[in-house]
């Protein structure tokens, strides 16, 4: 029932935009040894914290595109639930302070990625600045594209980057 990649008609029927941002939240917005949050589980925990009413069958809906017009109590609902402005959801295109950091959770689970992150801890701006350009020439060196110091990396599609 939680078909994710493909709209209401099956994988030929492109999934919408909101579709799309909600799955990507329930992927990123939980515990990254943990299974991806249900339908059930989700609707449970927005109506529980929320004090709005969902149920699992509505954002299966949502999830795969055979609802593309909710309320804007629903989705007000949500964004409050997983954190985000409910402008992310509303509007079209992308959000980029809020994509960047979901980009940003995303490589945090990666535990690699997180020891670092936790060793670096307190050490000086200098000393910072010497680690990002080592973090850089290895970038160079593993072919992968440069990151802007205010920019976070891409999070890897198909999961090549974390040997998987």
């Amino acid at each position: 029932m939680d078909d994710a990649q493909a709209g209401p008609g099956g994988a030929d029927q492109p999934r919408t935009e909101l579709a799309a941002k909600l799955d990507r939240l329930f992927e990123v917005m939980r515990a990254a040894s943990a299974q991806p949050l249900s339908n059930a589980a989700a609707a449970e925990a927005i109506t529980r914290s929320t004090g709005t009413s969902i149920s699992a069958a509505y954002l299966w809906q949502l999830r795969t595109g055979l609802k593309s017009n909710p309320t804007v109590q629903h989705l007000q609902a949500i964004a409050q639930y997983f954190g985000v402005p409910a402008s992310y959801l509303v509007d079209g295109g992308a959000d980029e302070a809020v994509e960047s950091q979901l980009g940003l959770l995303q490589a945090m689970k990666d535990a690699g990625v997180r020891n670092l992150a936790l060793r670096a801890s307190g050490l000086t701006p200098r000393t910072l600045a010497s680690i990002a350009a080592i973090v850089d020439r290895a970038r160079e060196l593993e072919n992968l594209p440069p990151v802007a110091a205010d920019e976070q990396p891409p999070a890897p599609r198909d999961g090549s980057a974390n040997g998987g």
